[in-house]
């Protein structure tokens, strides 16, 4: 069994898949800055015990992380409960995708495992869209070569903002409300901040499609990705699990 670890800045997901590559199952937990080796992997057997399936089951670990504090912890758990060491897939050490960036080394694991899915999924050229705390779309060319990404402000992130900053305006549910016309303080929200990544992600794939040319495919994931989709044409797949599914393809290259 290969378990796949993405580490993000909000949220630590990890998805087990067996020989044939099915995946047979699925976590995600708050990621924690201050969480001890025994922590994780506590945790993670509590996970696996749950879902019937054994530890000793577990043969590789690949972890993407973008939150360098935890991989010491993260790995001396995967270790000591798991008795493997874990391997972490980093854009300097992968050799699946060519980064046609001007700093190939420095673009987060999260991107290119993302990517690597994406090719193997609906393969090139592709936009792939990450609705996670940062929004995120990346460019395939039509080699299949990773070329680049633009960032915006996560859904989540934006809300907090305006919250916090605001003396009056409250959290609210993001979905999408039915209306670009909010008719009350929560619709308002909802329609500026949903239908708002709407047209954010339908400019940027038209501008992205412009270079990347005709038959360029989109694919989304994050947990934001299918409120987004659900309100657009332009996104013809959402994959929640893209960047494990990647991590696994990756591995499966190098092995």
């Amino acid at each position: 069994m290969l378990l796949c670890i993405d580490v993000g800045n909000t949220e630590t997901k990890l998805g087990a898949f067996d020989a044939s590559g099915a995946m047979v199952g699925t976590w995600r937990v708050t990621t924690a800055r201050r969480r001890t080796a025994d922590e994780y992997g506590v945790l993670f057997a509590a996970f696996f015990s749950a879902a019937n399936h054994s530890i000793a089951d577990v043969e590789s670990i690949v972890v993407s992380s973008v939150v360098p504090v935890v991989d010491r912890p993260l790995g001396e758990g995967c270790e000591k409960y798991f008795g493997v060491k874990p391997s972490f897939f980093t854009a300097a050490n992968q050799r699946s995708i060519v980064v046609k960036t001007d700093r190939p080394t420095e673009v987060g694991s999260d991107l290119i495992a993302a990517a690597i899915g994406a090719v193997a999924f609906v393969g090139a050229p592709a936009i792939v869209i990450n609705f996670g705390t940062a929004t995120t779309y990346g460019a395939i060319d039509r080699e299949g070569a990773y070329v680049g990404v633009a960032i915006a402000t996560g859904l989540q992130v934006a809300l907090d903002a305006l919250v916090g900053r605001t003396a009056k305006l409250p959290q609210v549910a993001l979905v999408a409300p039915g209306s670009p016309i909010g008719r009350d303080t929560v619709t308002a929200i909802q329609a500026g901040l949903v239908y708002g990544a709407v047209g954010q992600t339908e400019e940027l794939i038209r501008r992205m499609r412009a270079i990347l040319g005709e038959g360029t495919r989109v694919i989304a994931s994050g947990g934001m990705a299918p409120v987004v989709a659900a309100e657009t044409d332009c996104i013809e797949r959402v994959e929640p699990h893209l960047v494990l599914h990647g991590l696994r393809e990756a591995h499966l290259r190098n092995h």
